[in-house]
């Protein structure tokens, strides 16, 4: 017989359910970190706007009052920065764990298609081989470009941190 059996199938069904409840409930917790960071951040924000501005109405003259801006505005940029190094890491740890879920699921679905293919090939008719080493073939040239795709999305995380964490190293340096 060379197709799946209902049971195959069922089992199939299953895990790829699994593998999708698994990813929503990753991407789930990720948009909750999201929306935290978020509100802490907006929280943070209007309170030092609110002390900023008070700070600013009792301002005794033109000099004090351009101190305390150009306080204020380093102030905030390094606030902002810290912000973007708080949804950056959000973003990596993120994707490390999307990336953990989706790699499972391909794995999964590698082992059973080869199975499949071996099942299916030891009940085909003979001079059926080629066909079977083609598919094989397909599935691995698939399997190598997963590959070549994952090193390249990794390799751009990398970059990004790396680009994240020099800006960084710049700003403090041109700050100080």
């Amino acid at each position: 017989m060379m197709f799946a059996l209902p049971e195959d199938v069922s089992a199939y069904q299953k895990a790829h359910l699994d593998s999708m409840l698994k990813f929503a409930d990753a991407t789930s917790a990720a948009a909750e970190q999201w929306f935290e960071l978020n509100v802490k951040s907006a929280k943070a924000a209007s309170a030092e706007a609110l002390k900023q501005l008070r700070a600013l109405t009792t301002a005794k003259d033109v000099q004090e009052l351009s101190s305390l801006q150009t306080g204020f505005s380093q102030a905030n940029a390094d606030k902002l920065q810290g912000y973007l190094r708080a949804l950056q890491t959000w973003a990596t740890e993120t994707h490390g764990e999307l990336s953990k879920v989706v790699e499972g699921e391909v794995t999964e679905i590698n082992k059973s298609l080869s199975a499949a293919l071996e099942k299916a090939a030891k009940s085909a008719p003979s001079g059926s081989e080629f066909a079977f080493a083609a598919m094989k073939q397909a599935v691995s040239a698939g399997n190598q470009a997963y590959d070549a795709l994952a090193k390249a999305g990794k390799q751009v995380v990398d970059i990004t941190e790396s680009t994240v964490a020099a800006t960084a190293a710049a700003g403090k340096k041109k700050a100080a």
